[in-house]
């Protein structure tokens, strides 16, 4: 009964693992004129959760800054955008006791995005996400058992991106497209 029991877990976390895969990119979303001018993060100064594994500042700048560069770098619209990134705060995850105590790696970024040739910020407030590593065949048991800090790092940064990409496409009126058709609410009466 035990090897039966333990045989489906390995089985479920193999699907699970099959599954996942940090490194598939969707293809890109519609960003009208949208190219990638500056990149810009910075990490200098996030919190860090108590819990946390520690990470360098300079490390966090470095594993967004790729991430947002794979993901945004594969525009070639026609107007330059830059794109200023601060990492607020981070938790990676520290080893735990697989399926009683897995902690979860996050993190906090904040985006401002403007035209550059007109030199104007085209979100007068910078947007707050808050991203997750997720979960897959590595995180089932913590993260912090399965991977080291820089891959959590890696995964919360192409997250981070990916999130960042999402948000952009809401926008479409700044990119010279028009803008998203507003819900229709429902009255009730």
């Amino acid at each position: 009964m035990i090897i039966a029991r333990l045989s489906a877990l390995i089985l479920v976390t193999g699907l699970l693992s099959a599954c996942a895969g940090q490194s598939v990119v969707e293809p890109p979303v519609e960003l009208g004129n949208f190219k990638m001018g500056l990149n810009i993060v910075v990490a200098d100064n996030p919190q860090k959760v108590p819990i946390s594994r520690e990470a360098k500042p300079q490390d966090l700048d470095d594993s967004l800054t790729k991430a947002l560069q794979a993901r945004l770098g594969r525009y070639d619209g026609d107007k330059f955008y830059n794109l200023g990134v601060s990492v607020d705060a981070y938790a990676l995850a520290p080893p735990g006791i697989p399926l009683v105590l897995s902690p979860k790696s996050a993190l906090v970024v904040t985006a401002t995005v403007w035209d550059d040739a007109a030199g104007t910020k085209l979100n007068e407030k910078g947007e707050q996400f808050t991203v997750f590593e997720g979960i897959d065949g590595d995180t089932l048991i913590g993260s912090g058992l399965t991977r080291t800090p820089q891959q959590q790092m890696d995964k919360l940064s192409f997250n981070a991106a990916k999130r960042i990409e999402l948000w952009l496409s809401d926008h479409p009126e700044w990119f010279g497209l028009p803008p998203k058709p507003k819900p229709v609410v429902q009255s009730t009466k």
